[in-house]
């Protein structure tokens, strides 16, 4: 079967929100280890939306209106800087694993406030949401991983933040194409930064160069590729398909974890994979639209 030019954006796409953005908890957790939390995660984003923006402009994108730069920067201020920052505040008390399966709770957020919307999801999305609720319940049973209930909080409030930003995302005004990601990360990067300030966030010592990677792998895979492939999901999928990822990104998660950090994959965590993966199925995303 011979697929479409869609439909092979498509498969990257999610190849980048399964993949890579499963693979940014463990970066956050290596950064996190000499960065500040909002400041690492301010930097990330503010550098990414530099970059983006001066691409963009390069390429030949016109400035974004007044009315597209308040569209993005609310959205910026839901998405990148609750949605993430408060991940990465979460990961100086728990390991990447955990905020990997808590985020997972982002397809029901998202379902619920697409509701709000006039989104009514269909009985598979329904069904693949279950389903996935319930690996990530099974892989948090064979798992020995530890959460604190701050931590717990902190992920939830991201969890949220994310969903409504990733709702809203469809009923206000956005620079078009990759102009918008560009905004969205500048104001998150921003609000991130002065959270940061306002907290009294230092740095103890120059980190050092695992702290350096981090970042750059946050700020090239994890915001410019990744965020901008989120992007192209919303606007082509459902809510409940574009947010699948935090099914899958648990299993990426523990894996890393694995190979990496040592931890142990019992047939606990083997069977919810099996479970995980399953529900991504379920959920799956809408056709290709039909050529005129």
């Amino acid at each position: 079967m011979k697929l479409t030019s869609h439909q092979l954006k498509l498969l990257a796409a999610f190849f980048a929100l399964y993949v890579i953005w499963g693979s940014t908890y463990f970066a956050i957790h290596i950064g996190v280890a000499s960065w500040p939390p909002f400041m690492m995660a301010g930097l990330r984003f503010s550098v990414a939306g530099l970059l983006m923006y001066g691409l963009m402009r390069w390429r030949g994108a016109p400035h974004p209106s007044w009315a597209q730069i308040r569209g993005a920067s609310l959205l910026g201020v839901l998405m990148p800087a609750v949605g993430n920052g408060f991940v990465t505040l979460a990961q100086t008390e728990v390991s990447s694993g955990v905020a990997a399966l808590v985020v997972a709770t982002v397809p029901l957020f998202a379902t619920l406030f697409a509701r709000f919307f006039g989104h009514k999801p269909r009985r598979m999305e329904l069904a693949g949401i279950a389903l996935g609720i319930t690996g990530i319940v099974v892989l948090n049973m064979g798992s020995n991983l530890r959460a604190s209930p701050s931590g717990a909080f902190f992920l939830v409030l991201a969890s949220a933040g994310w969903a409504y930003g990733s709702a809203l995302s469809k009923q206000v005004t956005q620079p078009p194409g990759l102009m918008s990601s560009a905004i969205m990360m500048l104001s998150g990067g921003l609000a991130l930064l002065l959270g940061s300030a306002a907290i009294g966030e230092r740095l103890s010592a120059v980190p050092p160069l695992a702290g350096w990677l981090a970042v750059a792998y946050l700020v090239l895979f994890g915001s410019m590729i990744a965020y901008t492939a989120y992007l192209f999901l919303l606007k082509n999928v459902s809510a409940a398909a574009a947010t699948s990822y935090a099914y899958v990104n648990p299993v990426i998660a523990v894996l890393l974890g694995v190979v990496f950090l040592g931890e142990h994959v019992g047939l606990a965590e083997m069977a919810s994979m099996a479970i995980i993966v399953t529900a991504v199925l379920l959920i799956g995303w809408k056709k290709a639209p039909a050529k005129a």
